[in-house]
């Protein structure tokens, strides 16, 4: 079977399905076709995290999310032309049918493109004191700790270089000449990897002020302590395709309160709930940003993420907001370091 022959579904398919396709097929898209094999949707990953933001059951039909007005080329449109189409519609995967829109192969855009280096931006923030983690960090700042055979940050640049990411700059402050010198130029971890250093602690943004050239294309940020399987191509796709100035991605964060809540109107108890689950989004630390971001900073001026974003909002700027629904793990205590040793192998084996 070849690959795109896997991403086909049918209607009743349910999403956790289609979900399945685009993550193991390899092409990044799921085409959903009709009893007669003709294309009647398409999904990819955005769908997939808008459908997740408005809280749509998974375990539903791919109807629900589905993209009912595909973009498809015919079998005779040449590969230029291909080509051309998908950098005029911001796509990177496109479904090439016959003359009865039955689906004979997927084109992507890598495949056409010789190049597959990623031109844009990666800043890692990795200069942290890692208090909540001392006395592990007396000796060691904490992008350094290992998690398995290597540390944090390590296998963080190695998850970006995999994806086609080779430029970096590295924020340090923290016992940073430990960084550079594990990871100096970047040669050996196949990347071009230069340095800010903070002289004072800048917040979890400040350091953004301090880069040397303003990125040409928007740019991601990632906190230096966490373990993630994001797939930063998804991530700057949604960010592209909802013209925002900022993308923040989240997580879904549910907790229990362990009493009875009791809902109260004019002393009259209106609702008794039995220990109800709260959920919401919470700030996963990786972040993708315009360039034109950078100038509501203030150049080696103290300014931490939220603040940051608050002050965009506050500029009418538009964010977005990119719901991981891959491994995420913020390494901030001594039990999350453990349960990343333990964890490791399963999610980063590969």
């Amino acid at each position: 079977m070849k690959p795109w022959q896997k991403t086909l579904l049918k209607p009743h398919t349910e999403i956790v399905k289609a979900i399945e396709i685009i993550d193991s097929a390899g092409l990044q898209i799921a085409l959903v076709i009709d009893e007669q094999d003709r294309l009647v949707g398409t999904i990819t990953d955005g769908d997939v995290r808008r459908a997740l933001l408005k809280g749509v059951d998974l375990q539903g039909p791919v109807t629900q999310i589905m993209n009912v007005k595909p973009i498809y080329v015919h079998a005779d449109v040449s590969r230029k032309n291909i080509l051309e189409v998908m950098k005029d519609r911001g796509i990177r995967h496109l479904p090439v049918v016959d003359r009865e829109l039955r689906v004979v192969t997927v084109e992507t855009l890598d495949s056409l493109l010789d190049n597959q280096t990623q031109p844009n931006l990666v800043v890692l923030m990795a200069g942290g004191e890692g208090k909540r983690l001392f006395p592990l960090t007396k000796d060691c700042p904490k992008p350094l700790l290992k998690v398995g055979p290597k540390p944090i940050l390590h296998t963080i640049i190695d998850s970006f270089v995999a994806q086609g990411f080779r430029h970096f700059y590295l924020s340090v402050n923290y016992k940073a000449e430990m960084v550079e010198d594990y990871f100096g130029s970047g040669s050996d971890f196949g990347a071009d990897i230069h340095y800010i250093r903070e002289n004072s602690h800048l917040g979890t943004a400040g350091a953004l002020s301090l880069l040397p050239q303003l990125p040409q294309e928007p740019f991601i940020v990632m906190n230096g302590d966490l373990l993630a399987k994001v797939n930063f191509q998804h991530l700057l796709d949604f960010h592209y395709s909802h013209g925002a100035d900022a993308t923040v991605c989240v997580r879904q964060y549910e907790f229990q309160v362990p009493y009875g809540v009791v809902s109260v109107e004019n002393e009259n108890v209106r609702r008794i709930d039995e220990k109800p689950v709260h959920g919401f989004f919470v700030n996963a630390g990786i972040y993708v940003f315009n360039p034109s971001v950078l100038d509501s900073l203030k150049r080696d001026t103290h300014c931490d993420m939220t603040d940051l974003l608050k002050k965009l909002l506050d500029e009418n700027k538009s964010i977005s907001a990119f719901p991981l629904r891959e491994y995420w793990l913020d390494i901030g205590r001594a039990d999350d370091l453990e349960r990343a040793k333990h964890e490791f192998l399963t999610n980063f084996s590969s």
